[in-house]
């Protein structure tokens, strides 16, 4: 303590220092500590700065002055524990809201792996945004009498302002995939669910969106049903091949109604041992510095002996890593499904 006196003794010399040395230690402790510690440190400033005034007695300083800088000291030192409250009872908040929208995460994206009696869906998910937990793009998976159900899409649009959509396409999908027992009256119903949100949407004055989704069901059959609506084909891995199904391409989600013909059902093998790959544009319009998109047959073909489980990951990281810094983002889905084994 007595050499810390001498110090702040000889700093006092100079009010520049001092001022700086004041506004440091408590501020610091502010945006660093707790209350009880930014309380300890202002109190410990105090103390130091009063024993330095009295020290210093002889230095020619009007009193006033020194009366003044233990004052500031004390100001200093109550407005750093007040700053230190503010900033935790905001973290809390945060750490309040940040649990309540992990919670919400779980219960409107359920958690991979997903298993049931006919497949074992793994993936990842991540938002462009990373403080948000959830983006535009969709998924789900549903247990129905005729088969596991698997929904994957992409909300037009990213960030807040495209949760309405995905909420009304994701709630419609668990409410009606176990009760239809077609693909084409499934998809009816979810087309009227976002059209029944852009019309909400309408009356606040809200943008309206549409929803690219593809459909598929997986049954104990070899061949699986599939509906694509505007989305990104899925990838067939089989024996060390990579192959895109010939699809009917309809239109997305909430634009039913200018399509000149309904949604078709297509069919094609997916044998066991196969893995089925479902992904968002957010991985195929990946683009690099210099514009180009990432090629994902091409990556493909380099990863295709990796498991399923291990598959979604390496090509979220090597999509990233593909853009690089500079290159464009967007919120990524990406789902390997193949077969159960309890089948």
């Amino acid at each position: 303590m007595t050499a810390l006196v001498m110090l702040l003794s000889a700093l006092a010399a100079s009010p520049v220092w001092l001022l700086g040395l004041l506004v440091f230690l408590p501020g610091a402790a502010s945006a660093l500590c707790t209350v009880r510690q930014t309380k300890f440190v202002s109190a410990w400033t105090a103390l130091v700065v009063i024993v330095t005034m009295l020290v210093r007695h002889g230095d020619g300083r009007p009193w006033l002055d020194r009366i003044l800088m233990v004052l500031l000291t004390l100001a200093l030192g109550a407005a750093s524990v007040y700053a230190c409250r503010h900033r935790i009872r905001r973290e809390l908040v945060m750490l309040r809201l940040r649990s309540t929208a992990a919670a919400m995460q779980r219960h409107i994206l359920r958690p991979l792996p997903i298993v049931t009696d006919d497949v074992l869906v793994d993936g990842v998910y991540e938002p462009v945004q990373e403080d948000r937990l959830i983006g535009g793009d969709i998924y789900d998976v549903v247990v129905s009498p005729w088969g596991t159900r698997i929904l994957i899409g992409d909300v037009q649009g990213k960030g807040l302002p495209a949760v309405g959509a995905a909420f009304a396409a994701i709630g419609t999908f668990r409410a009606t995939a176990h009760r239809e027992p077609t693909l084409t009256a499934l998809v009816d119903s979810l087309d009227a669910s976002v059209v029944r949100h852009n019309s909400y949407a309408a009356q606040t004055g809200e943008d309206e969106r549409f929803v690219t989704a593809l459909i598929v069901n997986v049954d104990a059959r070899e061949e699986v049903q599939v509906i694509n609506c505007g989305h990104v084909p899925p990838q067939l891995l089989h024996d060390a091949t990579v192959t895109t199904p010939a699809l009917t391409s309809g239109v997305p989600l909430g634009l039913a109604e200018l399509a000149a013909e309904p949604a078709t059902v297509d069919w094609f093998a997916f044998p066991p041992g196969a893995t089925l790959l479902l992904t968002t544009d957010g991985l195929t319009e990946t683009r690099a510095v210099d514009g180009t998109f990432y090629p994902l047959a091409e990556r493909l073909t380099k990863h295709v002996t990796l498991s399923p489980t291990d598959l979604p990951r390496a090509l979220y990281d090597d999509a990233r890593a593909f853009a690089g810094e500079g290159g464009q983002h967007d919120d990524v889905a990406v789902l390997s499904v193949r077969r159960s084994p309890y089948r």
